[in-house]
């Protein structure tokens, strides 16, 4: 079988499926048998199930379409900046090459957040979300909390035109507000939560990150400095400014820079300082109270 695509009307479903597979494997992508499946479901328009039922149907008009999705994939681009959405926290989000692409342990933030505010589910809660990318995480936590108000800010116009889409595409237009700026400058609180996933990449490390991070997430979303802590150095002293006292703070993080966050935090005056680990088990958010 040649590794070539040349995929028409006619090619079956199964057979297409292989294609994929083996090109895949010969590009090196991570679980290639997987990987062609996804394609092809997106690519084809079908429910999984479909090629499981009916694999000989051939693949009609949606030929060409495979053939695309197909080539990306194999020169590394991620299946989901192929159609444009990533699914985080059960809400379907536009991404754009604007954005960062939020990853599951991203949901991290999501979960220490209710976790942090149990028993405050019913209260207008303001947020605040710095770097708010796709608004991934604004739309979550604003989808969890049904009387919050929240205010996204990124230094990126385009990254904040596709988290505006995002937040109406949520049904969440009338809570949410989106600020082009440079993290915290022109912001008044206070507010009972602030959460971020800020660039922490150091910029040595920047040509080591996988094809898929490195040549299609926006450098501004991952580029950290020097050593990775640029943003910190400026978000933790304005964000205990900003929050009521003994609200949180809560920030993504490298595990390999937990330590270092947690003594940046407890410099600018945070009380209880600590990490919350993803489903991974490393050390993923840093939380931090602005002390009561």
């Amino acid at each position: 079988m040649t590794t070539a695509f040349a995929l028409d009307a006619s090619t079956a479903r199964a057979e297409a499926l292989a294609w994929l597979g083996e090109v895949f494997v010969r590009s090196l992508i991570e679980d290639p048998k997987r990987e062609a499946w996804l394609t092809l479901v997106a690519a084809a328009g079908v429910p999984p199930v479909a090629l499981l039922v009916a694999p000989e149907e051939p693949l009609g008009p949606a030929a060409r379409r495979v053939e695309e999705f197909g080539t990306r994939r194999a020169a590394g681009e991620p299946l989901s900046r192929i159609v444009g959405t990533r699914e985080f926290w059960g809400l379907k989000l536009e991404i754009s090459p604007e954005v960062l692409d939020p990853r599951p342990e991203t949901e991290t933030i999501v979960e220490a957040s209710l976790r942090l505010l149990e028993d405050r589910g019913e209260e207008p809660l303001r947020v605040l979300d710095l770097g708010v990318g796709s608004g991934a995480l604004l739309c979550a936590l604003l989808a969890e909390f049904p009387h919050a108000r929240g205010i996204g800010v990124d230094i990126s116009a385009g990254a904040a035109d596709v988290a505006r889409r995002n937040v109406e595409a949520c049904g969440l237009l009338g809570r949410a507000e989106i600020r082009i700026g440079d993290w915290t400058e022109g912001l008044e609180g206070p507010f009972d939560l602030i959460v971020s996933n800020p660039p922490y990449v150091s910029r040595d490390d920047l040509s080591t990150l996988p094809r898929e991070v490195s040549s299609f997430d926006p450098r501004l979303a991952l580029d950290g400095g020097i050593d990775g802590l640029e943003a910190y150095r400026r978000i933790l002293p304005e964000a205990r400014r900003l929050l009521f006292a003994g609200a949180s703070l809560l920030v993504e993080v490298d595990a390999n820079q937990a330590a270092d966050v947690l003594a940046l935090a407890n410099r600018c005056g945070f009380a209880d300082a600590a990490t919350v680990k993803d489903l991974a088990g490393r050390d993923r958010v840093v939380a931090a109270r602005a002390p009561a």
